[in-house]
């Protein structure tokens, strides 16, 4: 009789630690897929701030063509660099672009200044501060995303949920870094 009851409790207790078990590793996998879906909404938040800028590219570029006649490689750049991420599909290509375009604003902005009429356009002192605010705004979402990456990168890594991550074939995501280009002054010359 003792022996039955001692059996029934190592099976209870058994039972109880592998529901604890399953439990905890159910846990562990719900929170890496919450980690990685806070990364893809991350990116495509970035994403549709992206669109919103570049939709604005074209009123800026028609705002600055009648000004800046003698700036032609300025207006090309932006305008290749809003085709080079229209035609982007994947988060790697989009960033790429994105650091074209952004190196093109740098320029026009600082061409710009010397040209005190355009300056002094209304349209285009509206669409630089609406570009500029887009700006600040991707750059708080870029932090935010290089957040979510951490974070998940983090967990991928500590154990036990390295295991759980190897099962579902998670791997590292790579960090938003800011291009060579992005780092340097902006050149601009006048011939």
């Amino acid at each position: 009789m003792i022996i039955a009851i001692v059996a029934i409790a190592i099976l209870l207790l058994i039972a109880i630690v592998v529901i604890g078990v399953i439990v905890y590793l159910v846990g562990v996998y719900n929170n890496l897929v919450a980690l990685k879906n806070d990364i893809d909404r991350s990116f495509a938040d970035i994403d549709v701030l992206l669109k919103q800028r570049h939709d604005e590219l074209p009123k800026l570029i028609d705002t600055c063509k009648g000004y800046m006649q003698y700036e032609q490689k300025t207006l090309q750049a932006i305008t290749d660099a809003r085709t080079a991420y229209m035609r982007a599909t994947t988060p790697a290509e989009k960033t790429q672009a994105d650091g074209m375009v952004s190196g093109a604003l740098k320029s026009l902005f600082a061409v710009a200044e010397n040209y005190p009429d355009l300056k002094a356009n209304t349209n285009f002192m509206q669409l630089q501060g609406r570009i500029t605010e887009l700006e600040e705004k991707i750059a708080g979402q870029r932090s935010r995303y290089n957040a979510d990456v951490n974070s998940f990168n983090i967990r991928i890594g500590q154990i036990p949920a390295n295991f759980v991550a190897g099962f579902m074939h998670l791997q590292p995501h790579a960090l938003f870094q800011v291009a060579e280009t992005d780092r340097e002054d902006v050149k601009v010359s006048f011939t």
